[in-house]
C-alpha cells in the first residue's frame, strides 16, 4: 500500500477516511440547507447555536481527518506493511514483498543466475 510518491492524500489514504469525509459532506449539505432554506426563522441566539452546532463539528473533524491523513500515510511509509490480520503471523510477508511480486518489478533470480549474469 505505501507509494514512492510524495503524495500525502494518495488513493488507499483516501479510501481509509471515507468514514470521515462522508460525515463532512453531510454536514456540509445541512449547513448549506439551513443558510439557503431557513426553516426556523432568523433569531440571533437560536441561529448562532444552530450554526455552532454544525460549524464547530465541522471544522474539528476536518482537522481530524486531515491529522488522520498524514498519520496513516506516515504509517505507510515507515513501517512494515502486512495485510489485515496477518503481522503476528509467523512466515507472513510484507504488503511491499507481495506487491512486487504480483508486478513483476523484482525479478525472482536464483543464486546460479546471480553468477552467469556477473561473468557475461
Amino acid at each position: 500500500m505505501a507509494n514512492e510518491t510524495n503524495e500525502i492524500f494518495d488513493r488507499d489514504t483516501i479510501l481509509d477516511l471515507v468514514v470521515n469525509i462522508i460525515p463532512l459532506f453531510i454536514i456540509f449539505f445541512f449547513i448549506v440547507a439551513f443558510i439557503v432554506f431557513n426553516p426556523f426563522g432568523v433569531e440571533t441566539l437560536a441561529t448562532g447555536i444552530q450554526f455552532g452546532l454544525l460549524i464547530a463539528p465541522f471544522i474539528l473533524l476536518a482537522i481530524l481527518t486531515y491529522i488522520s491523513g498524514k498519520a496513516i500515510s506516515g504509517a505507510e511509509k515507515n513501517y512494515t506493511v502486512y495485510l489485515p490480520g496477518q503481522a503476528t503471523v509467523s512466515g507472513a510477508k510484507p504488503l511491499h514483498d507481495l506487491e512486487a511480486e504480483a508486478e513483476g518489478d523484482e525479478p525472482q533470480l536464483e543464486a546460479g543466475d546471480e553468477q552467469s549474469e556477473t561473468e557475461s
